[in-house]
């Protein structure tokens, strides 16, 4: 039996909660990766999509990115392994907060945007972002790219790792997603999208931009919360997932 969680980024707005997208989606997925107030987010925003996550019964997770809210946490930033591994302990203790007053428990923890990719391929950022997760808490789950720096740091820490991958990404040669400033990074047709997820959940394999298969392990398949098709790709992926045999449940699971 092949098993799969499904996650999604959550909690990504300001001020007033706007809900509707974030509710719906989670009637799909098993995780959700919720902002921490630095890429995206306020403690209005986290509280109430803690709330929301625990009545659905979905595994929690803290989203810390850069601190960057005109980027959304998108654009490279030269920091350190100590700025990194600083970073991450607030923005984990923000949402920690959040979910023990809520009477939750928190599932784990996922880096958003290029905080994530960059940890994908530096040792040293991955290392202090591991160490920081491990320092929190040693039994939270760290969630990174397949293959990446981040997993390998997380393993050797002695944290759980979940090797993710992408429902609307493209993919290069190294592994690595494409960069998003590129016109092929997105996937918008959502019969690609589920065809590249239940191949590589079911073969361990994706198709390259270069046309080479690479292979790749899938604990847990990431659907953008923020993407047009978000609520659409949730539920046609879980829909093939489940005719295609696989059980859907969340990591900690």
């Amino acid at each position: 039996m092949y098993r799969v969680d499904l996650n999604c980024d959550m909690g990504e707005s300001f001020g007033v909660y706007k809900m509707g997208t974030d509710e719906a989606i989670l009637a799909y997925v098993t995780s959700a990766n919720i902002a921490c107030g630095f890429h995206a987010g306020d403690p209005a925003t986290m509280r109430k999509t803690v709330k929301l996550a625990l009545e659905k019964g979905i595994g929690i997770g803290a989203h810390p990115g850069l601190p960057d809210m005109t980027g959304f946490g998108r654009r490279n930033m030269d920091l350190s392994a100590q700025e990194a591994y600083d970073m991450v302990v607030y923005q984990i203790g923000a949402l920690y907060g959040f979910v023990k007053a809520a009477g939750g428990k928190l599932q784990h923890v996922k880096p958003h945007g290029a905080l994530y990719n960059m940890a994908a391929k530096n040792k040293d950022l991955s290392e202090a972002i591991a160490e920081a997760v491990y320092k929190v808490d040693p039994e939270l789950i760290l969630f990174g790219l397949s293959g990446s720096e981040l997993v390998k740091a997380g393993k050797a820490v002695g944290l759980r790792t979940a090797s993710e991958v992408f429902a609307d990404r493209t993919y290069q040669a190294d592994g690595s997603l494409t960069p998003r400033r590129q016109a092929d990074a997105l996937i918008t047709d959502d019969k690609l999208a589920i065809a590249q997820v239940v191949r590589m959940v079911k073969e361990g394999k994706v198709r390259s931009r270069q046309g080479a298969d690479i292979a790749i392990q899938a604990d847990t398949v990431c659907i953008h919360g923020d993407g047009v098709h978000a609520l659409r790709f949730a539920q046609k992926i879980r829909e093939q997932l489940n005719a295609s045999n696989v059980q859907i449940q969340a990591a900690g699971k």
